[in-house]
């Protein structure tokens, strides 16, 4: 294999294909809790770190996108909990103690339900986070690596990992380290994960809203805002869950 787009795009296209067949129940699982969750006036959050947060901006508050969903991020601790800027750093992902304060700071209720994305599913803040959406009786999907995650040892005082605390499991397919096209002196280019997890999300939204389709509601969902009348049909939207979703930060 050579280091060229043309490969990249065949790695791509091979691994949307795999995770396509092997998630295929797991993503009805989780169509299943979000729309129940969804059904019963809930709200969707989705938290990622570092390069996951794509996925959480894939669900919240995106055109064709479902409207109750909101996006939790690290630097909620500064925007909203008065934090200084400095405290945010690549590291804080790590400190399980940051999970209690991001938890505080969302609008939760307890019909609402969260999306984890960690493509290595070990890190501190993001295991804690998780175990703390579970203890308070929320339902949890997780998207992350199983062979990223498999090879790593967890970095939270409990030695559990993302995909060992959620109902329902996604695998993005990513290789260990993410990358997928071998150097000649080490190391590789060309990661898939933001792509397969974007892949995922989308899937699983579509799959939610064909079940409130069925059920004979109309699913809350997203205009773009760029096309006539956008704005006026999200904003009546988003009326319904004020003070539950935030947009802009």
């Amino acid at each position: 294999m050579t280091v060229s787009a043309e490969d990249y795009l065949a790695v791509v296209t091979e691994t949307i294909g795999r995770v396509a067949d092997s998630q295929r129940e797991a993503v009805g699982r989780a169509a299943d809790l979000i729309a129940e969750a969804v059904r019963a006036d809930g709200v969707v959050h989705a938290f990622g770190t570092g390069h996951s947060e794509a996925l959480a901006m894939e669900i919240a508050g995106r055109a064709g996108g479902l409207v109750p969903t909101n996006r939790i991020a690290l630097r909620d601790l500064v925007l909203l909990g008065g934090e200084p800027a400095d405290r945010l750093g690549p590291l804080l992902e790590r400190d399980p103690a940051v999970a209690h304060r991001l938890y505080e700071l969302a609008p939760v209720r307890p019909t609402d339900v969260f999306v984890l994305a960690s493509n290595s599913g070990v890190n501190g803040a993001m295991v804690e986070f998780a175990t703390l959406v579970k203890e308070h009786g929320h339902g949890l999907v997780a998207i992350t690596s199983a062979r990223h995650s498999g090879q790593m040892a967890s970095r939270h005082p409990s030695g559990r990992k993302l995909s060992e605390i959620a109902d329902v499991v996604l695998d993005n397919g990513a290789p260990y380290g993410d990358a997928t096209l071998p150097l000649p002196g080490g190391g590789a280019v060309g990661a898939v994960s933001s792509i397969t997890a974007a892949l995922l999300a989308q899937q699983v939204t579509v799959e939610v809203v064909a079940r409130l389709l069925a059920a004979g509601e109309r699913p809350p969902v997203y205009l773009s805002a760029n096309i006539p009348d956008g704005d006026a049909h999200n904003n009546e939207l988003e009326a319904r869950y004020a003070g539950r979703i935030r947009r802009g930060s």
